[in-house]
């Protein structure tokens, strides 16, 4: 078990040195993806914009609740990101099937450059989310520096988090259509659109508190919002990413030579 998880970190390892062919492959992933459109990857700064808007506009449309608009913009920020990757990861290796037969590339390279592909489609939402808060009047403190150390954990966490749900998908062929069902359904039970004032209970209350996603959009919101540092909401955050990389280490180690026979 020791060697499996030496040569579990040793691929992990490896993909790091390999960083420019993951970078390489991201960057070209996001140039395919709009090669033959006009606006080429504008296209995912405008549908954020025109999410974000239809919610805080249409849905909300109250002028005088200024504390709802840098709520939508930096929870669907955080959210978008969060439902790409896991959908995205979740089929992963099947897509990367004919690579992972065909050469002696390791594993984590694919993992890293989903990661990387989330990252930039990702920082065309981020251009928006700050359109958006400049625009509401946002004003700028030292204080957005933990939102800064929200994200910076946030992509710690995302290949820890893309492996595992990666090899669910591989060994679990259906966990992809549960997976992508689960994210659709939990764009309405975590708080990107509604808010909690902590005073209420119930099902909603349950929503919010038990709900590991409210937590990652925490780390990031509530720094912009009011100022204030969510240390719980680090904290608990930090102790998921262990867990997950934990767990990562272990299905890298058991299960990175097999994969391709599940395939």
């Amino acid at each position: 078990m020791a060697s499996d998880v030496s040569k579990a970190f040793a691929d992990l390892a490896a993909a790091i040195r390999l960083r420019r062919v993951w970078m390489a492959l991201a960057r070209e992933d996001i140039g395919d993806q709009h090669r033959r459109t006009a606006l080429g990857p504008l296209w995912l700064l405008l549908n954020y914009l025109a999410f974000a808007g239809t919610f805080i506009f249409v849905f909300h449309g109250d002028p005088d609740d200024t504390a709802y608009v840098p709520h939508v913009a930096t929870g669907l920020f955080v959210w978008l990101y969060i439902m790409e990757t896991v959908n995205n990861g979740v089929s992963l290796f099947f897509r990367e099937e004919s690579l992972i037969k065909g050469t002696v590339l390791p594993l984590t390279v694919y993992v890293m450059r989903l990661t990387m592909q989330s990252v930039l489609r990702s920082s065309y939402a981020l251009v928006g989310c700050l359109v958006i808060l400049g625009l509401a009047g946002t004003p700028v403190t030292p204080s957005w520096g933990w939102s800064v150390l929200g994200i910076l954990l946030i992509l710690a966490v995302t290949p820890a988090a893309v492996t595992v749900i990666a090899f669910l998908g591989a060994y679990f062929p259906d966990s992809q259509y549960i997976v992508s069902n689960l994210m659709r359904l939990g764009m309405f039970l975590t708080p990107v659109f509604w808010m909690y004032d902590g005073t209420e209970g119930g099902v909603r209350h349950a929503f919010y508190y038990w709900n590991p996603f409210t937590y990652f959009l925490e780390i990031v919101r509530i720094p912009v919002m009011t100022g204030e540092v969510p240390l719980r909401s680090l904290l608990g955050c930090a102790g998921i990413g262990v867990f997950l990389w934990a767990l990562a280490i272990l299905l890298l180690a058991q299960c990175r030579k097999k994969v391709v026979f599940v395939l």
